[in-house]
């Protein structure tokens, strides 16, 4: 009898501790309302914290909303911060696209929060600095507004019937533009949908290396989102795995036979993971929380060092002026690690060229 009262008693304390500990996870807020609450960076030294979708970023820095060859869109999400490497890594790579890909300027997308940390919406990673998206729609010849800057259609360069290239609004400028992303020493993965993969294959020609880090991923059919490694002075920051040898060009069926197929009939419907609580990042975003505003975020755009090489050539759309832009002086690409030099890739043909989408598809 009195076993029984004993283990009464004890079911009834756990009982007791389970709902005061459900209680407890109710009454905490989700980390991504307290990071996106965020209007400042922090003021402490740049440090990347936890992995890229679990983690946030201390001392971040403000991408200039714009730039001799960038413009940032979407200003009403307030995602334009970075680690400051990677604001640098986007400047530089903004002008070496003008002079390898014959890109005009490039349209930066999400990058992170002011401190890092979950999203509301949008992205499950881009949480400590180290992410950025990039448009397959090159920079307009004028600056845009706000309000075009968050409303401007972006154009999907995926068939929606057969899930792979759309060659109508393919061009082979963004091969270009990928592969001078990719060929960055500190880009440590690129994320693209796997008809962008796809055709990244048929067109790489024999320099085929840099591919290795382009792998293929839900979405991102109308930009490509570029991560950079672990940077130092970030002891907490994760590393991802490697992304092994070879192309990847050899796995790519399982997308479209099975990943990219509609579901069938009986399956579950898609349930949405519970949102992440601030007890579940690393302790340090806690004081990340709690550091003191930046005075100073925005990274100035570097001075022009030397003549730039020619625009690529305006094309009129309903974003462009009917003359090109007079863009502002282009900076120097910044000193490089020592490498070494590149295999030439094989001639890509250009011929049978399109105006540069601008638009995304009906629907």
């Amino acid at each position: 009898m009195a076993g029984s009262v004993r283990l009464g008693q004890a079911l009834g304390v756990g009982l007791a501790l389970c709902v005061a500990l459900t209680a407890a996870a109710r009454a905490e807020p989700a980390a991504k309302d307290l990071f996106s609450a965020e209007r400042a960076p922090s003021a402490a030294a740049p440090q990347s914290i936890g992995f890229y979708s679990k983690g946030c970023l201390a001392g971040g820095m403000e991408m200039p909303k714009d730039g001799p060859t960038w413009q940032v869109m979407k200003p009403s999400r307030d995602r334009a911060y970075a680690h400051p490497a990677m604001i640098a890594l986007l400047q530089r790579l903004s002008v070496d696209a003008r002079r390898e890909a014959n890109w005009r300027g490039l349209l930066f997308g999400d990058m992170a929060q002011p401190r890092g940390g979950p999203m509301k919406d949008g992205h499950a990673s881009h949480q400590i600095g180290l992410d950025a998206d990039i448009y397959l729609t090159e920079m307009p010849n004028r600056r845009l507004s706000d309000d075009e800057r968050d409303n401007m259609p972006l154009p999907s360069v995926i068939d929606k019937r057969t899930r792979h290239i759309d060659e109508r609004r393919w061009r082979p400028e963004m091969m270009k533009l990928i592969r001078t992303a990719a060929r960055e020493p500190e880009v440590e993965r690129i994320f693209v949908h796997p008809g962008i993969k796809e055709k990244l294959c048929k067109t790489a020609g024999r320099d085929r290396a840099w591919l290795n880090k382009v792998r293929p991923m839900y979405g991102h059919d109308y930009h490509f989102h570029v991560r950079m490694v672990c940077q130092p002075g970030s002891p907490n920051c994760e590393p991802q795995e490697s992304t092994g040898k070879g192309d990847g060009c050899d796995k790519l069926d399982w997308w479209f036979d099975v990943a990219l197929q509609p579901p069938p009939p009986n399956a579950k419907p898609y349930k949405k993971p519970p949102p992440i609580f601030l007890s579940a990042l690393p302790r340090a975003c806690a004081a990340v929380l709690k550091q003191p505003d930046a005075a100073t975020t925005r990274v100035a755009a570097p001075a022009r060092a030397a003549a730039p090489p020619p625009p690529a050539p305006a094309m009129a759309d309903g974003f462009d002026a009917g003359a090109p832009m007079a863009l502002a002086p282009e900076p120097a690409p910044a000193a490089r690690p020592a490498m070494a030099a590149p295999v030439p890739p094989a001639a890509v043909p250009d011929d049978g060229r399109l105006p540069m989408p601008r638009f995304r598809p009906g629907g």
